[in-house]
């Protein structure tokens, strides 16, 4: 397909009157356009360096659904899913259109989802050169082939220089990401982070593969050993789940989102990685760290005077990030599917230093801890401030998710039993006290945890090998291969009963008061899956 094909397409359905259109560049290409235009700088290691700008993470309270007769009834509207009307839409699409005429634009046709049955095609239009190399990197990739006939289903327009007025254009302010799933549109405005790009089709897909596919989309990474067993890990920011999952010793499926199909297949929806890189470092995370190198983006990072990055220095934001193709990572699974899932791990990184480092959980705590979505977050950011904060995001990616949260948990449950799953609580936050008094875990003892059940040499949950705990109800292994038997059981890294229940009944009154808003929803098996005791 030609440049001046792509161009009169442009012309013909998007509104986008005589841009400068360059279609499908290489990586190579692009980066050498965002260098020309000084948007970005090469790093010691090869990677480019680029600043997004005024944002530098998602705005949650800037991501609308426009309400139609698709999403009306189906949506579950909320603080996470905010309605935008469809004529508010149409008018900001075509101020957006007029903005993106006559300038020099960046197309990429490319799809998500390794499954062909769920395969979405994607047009991606970008203002910014880097904007459309990440676009290379995080989604799917067609051959030369594939595009000869490609025709998008889902369109991403991506105009980070375009403000709205929020007064006049029914936006909360000047930036915005909507979902239009009448027109099958992404429009993004306002900010230059990336990620919009990438949650804006993932949101997309977590409405269209559960209502017409009959599969579960999941905020997870994968990877599968060499038996052809397939694991899946969720977790929030900051638990581990990019780190976790990139194993020399099993291939990657993919870090971020993935689909669970009605065969018991697993397989990725993008094509590259989208990683954390605060206090990054080869010792620690050797994979990560040599995938980044020429074709990497590192967005938001501080170099120093020889261009080397500096990990640790977060003046810019603590959300520094890395997106790479998957193929930067040498031991990946091709295609990135995988079958017979075994076993789910959910992550945590409990600052209250209370839940244990590895627990067993039945199918109603699966479903329980699923809906409710557990981390908690530092309140590092004022002086004296010490106290962590729970934090709460349904199935591990409410921002994401359109549909009730129970309706991805009903399905989940479903496919567990049907597989046979296993599911592990993985806290990969504080032991022996709360954040300030004691430690993070150890990475090296979590990954033995994670490989005792993966080689099985940590055995089934027996009365006599495990012990339940008695807030949480959670069953927590006596003894684990690799790992001090001492950290095993959280209360007693305290060395002080009182300060530990304290701390235990503060979370999980948490968790109670969390749920509330789900309890309607969830039957009687779910709703006894959370903490039982409680403390006034």
């Amino acid at each position: 397909m030609t440049k001046l094909s792509i161009n009169s397409l442009l012309l013909s359905e998007l509104g986008i009157e005589n841009a400068n259109v360059h279609y499908q560049l290489t990586s190579d290409e692009l980066e050498q356009q965002i260098l020309d235009k000084k948007q970005g700088i090469v790093s010691s290691s090869g990677a480019i360096a680029i600043n997004t700008g005024e944002f530098t993470g998602r705005s949650p309270k800037d991501r609308f659904i426009v309400k139609d007769a698709i999403t009306k009834d189906e949506v579950w509207w909320s603080e996470i899913n905010l309605p935008f009307e469809e004529e508010k839409f149409d008018q900001l699409y075509n101020k957006v259109a007029d903005y993106l005429s006559e300038k020099e634009i960046y197309v990429r046709d490319s799809y998500a989802c390794a499954d062909e049955n769920c395969q979405l095609n994607i047009r991606v239009v970008n203002e910014y050169p880097w904007s459309n190399m990440f676009a290379y990197n995080m989604f799917l990739r067609p051959t030369d082939k594939e595009l000869e006939n490609f025709s998008p289903e889902w369109t991403v327009i991506n105009a980070p220089g375009f403000m709205a007025d929020a007064a006049v254009d029914g936006t909360r302010q000047h930036n915005f990401a909507i979902l239009n799933f009448s027109k099958k549109i992404a429009l993004i405005g306002g900010t230059g982070y990336t990620g919009e790009i990438k949650k804006g089709i993932f949101s997309a897909l977590n409405f269209i593969l559960p209502m017409y596919k009959n599969t579960l989309p999941m905020h997870c990474s994968a990877n599968v050993g060499t038996a052809g067993d397939t694991a899946i890990f969720f977790g929030l920011s900051g638990t581990g789940k990019t780190t976790l999952s990139t194993d020399p010793n099993r291939s990657l499926i993919g870090d971020d989102e993935h689909g669970w199909t009605a065969e018991n297949t697993v397989f990725n929806f993008e094509g590259g990685c989208y990683a954390k890189v605060i206090n990054l470092s080869a010792a620690q995370e050797p994979e990560i760290f040599a995938a980044i190198k020429k074709g990497a983006i590192l967005e938001n990072v501080v170099l120093d005077s020889n261009n080397n990055v500096d990990f640790a220095d977060t003046s810019i934001t603590q959300n520094t990030r890395v997106s790479y193709p998957i193929y930067h990572i040498d031991n990946i699974q091709e295609p990135s599917i995988g079958k017979n899932p075994k076993n789910i791990f959910f992550l945590t990184a409990d600052a209250f230093g209370v839940l244990p480092p590895i627990s067993k959980l039945t199918p109603a705590q699966a479903a329980y801890h699923f809906i409710s979505g557990y981390t908690a977050k530092v309140a590092g950011t004022e002086a004296g401030v010490t106290e962590p904060v729970p934090s709460f995001s349904a199935c591990f990616g409410a921002p994401f998710m359109p549909l009730h949260p129970t309706r991805y948990a009903e399905m989940l449950s479903k496919k567990m039993k049907d597989a046979g799953v296993n599911v592990w609580l993985i806290n990969t936050g504080w032991s022996g006290g709360k954040y300030g008094v004691g430690r993070r875990m150890p990475l090296k003892y979590t990954r033995a945890m994670i490989n005792a059940v993966l080689d099985g040499s940590l055995g089934d949950y027996t009365y006599e090998k495990y012990h339940i705990h008695s807030v949480f109800g959670v069953a927590q292994p006596r003894t684990c291969p690799g790992v001090p038997t001492e950290l095993l059981s959280p209360r007693s890294t305290w060395n002080d009963d009182e300060a530990y229940y304290k701390e235990a009944f503060k979370l999980s009154n948490a968790f109670r008061f969390n749920f509330k808003q789900f309890e309607e929803f969830a039957n009687e098996d779910i709703r006894r899956g959370g903490p039982q005791r409680y403390s006034h």
